[in-house]
């Protein structure tokens, strides 16, 4: 295999970003394609950085050459104001998680929707989506209703804990998706969701290693629903063990991960990233974390 002469320098800001598995999957992806590509995490907490310092980690970078940043908590929205440059789906969603920096210019876009309506195409093919009820409607939760509404949702019942920020969600999506109905719900109207959905979608932090259990009644899902979630820290989490036992088609969160990572690569370098390659390496990398736990 031959080196290409091209170089990439890329970078993830966030708090916590240390142990991410996004490096590794980018330089792993890099070494297969023949790259020199170099991927390190700037961690705000380890740095005892605020969140908007992001702009000055910015300039930093492309003084130093980095071709571009994948953001994360607690900038997304706070990179905003320092960019030159947003894609239209980023601007809608008041979200970058992808800043590439092209010409001295920063470039912002969205990759959480991308990957995750990625995911949904190659690990739900063929899913029925007339109605589907999505738990979460926080910042990824925001990402993933608008990529379900791209996909061609039809009915969206948008259910969140905090009732404010989901009718607040559910009006936006509305104005940028006017032909679709999405209706704000509480958790107690669960029971009366679930037998008219296709699939249920989990975007909070319940089922992560940190907040361990099932965001719903396990009860309430069919063997008809297909059901995916986007915690993949453990990748199996309760929620996806007792929808498989019920029968269900299910989406880990891994394939979420997975599709942002290779969406970004393709935006840093301009080449396509082989998502099931890895998809592979990331369940390897997965495995590892669960040997030495």
């Amino acid at each position: 295999m031959s080196i290409r002469t091209e170089s990439y320098l890329v970078g993830l800001v966030g708090d916590g970003v240390t142990p991410s598995l996004t490096p590794p999957m980018h330089e792993r992806e890099g070494d297969v394609q023949g790259l020199r590509y170099l991927y390190r995490p700037i961690d705000l907490l380890e740095l005892g950085l605020p969140g908007d310092a992001v702009g000055e980690l910015l300039k930093s970078a492309r003084s130093l050459g980095f071709n571009g940043l994948n953001i994360t908590h607690p900038c997304k929205q706070l990179v905003l104001q320092h960019l030159d440059e947003v894609s239209p789906d980023a601007r809608r969603l008041g979200a970058v998680n992808t800043v590439v920096i092209e010409d001295g210019r920063f470039i912002g876009h969205n990759t959480d929707f991308s990957g995750f309506a990625a995911a949904l195409a190659a690990g739900l093919p063929g899913a029925r989506l007339d109605r589907v009820v999505q738990l979460g409607a926080g910042g990824a939760g925001s990402a993933v209703a608008y990529a379900l509404l791209t996909a061609g949702v039809k009915v969206l019942d948008l259910v969140d804990m905090d009732a404010a920020r989901c009718v607040a969600r559910a009006a936006e999506l509305s104005g940028f998706f006017p032909d679709v109905t999405i209706t704000p719900r509480t958790t107690a109207e669960l029971p009366q969701l679930m037998p008219q959905a296709d699939g249920l979608v989990h975007c909070t932090p319940v089922g992560m290693a940190a907040h361990p259990g099932v965001p719903l009644d396990l009860d309430l899902l069919e063997s008809r629903h297909w059901v995916a979630d986007i915690v993949y820290r453990p990748i199996e989490t309760e929620l996806v063990l007792g929808a498989r036992a019920k029968g269900c088609e299910v989406l880990d969160g891994g394939r979420m991960a997975v599709g942002q990572a290779a969406d970004s690569f393709r935006i840093f370098t301009g080449l396509d990233a082989d998502a099931d390659r890895m998809r592979g390496h990331f369940l390897e990398l997965v495995a590892q974390e669960e040997v030495t736990a």
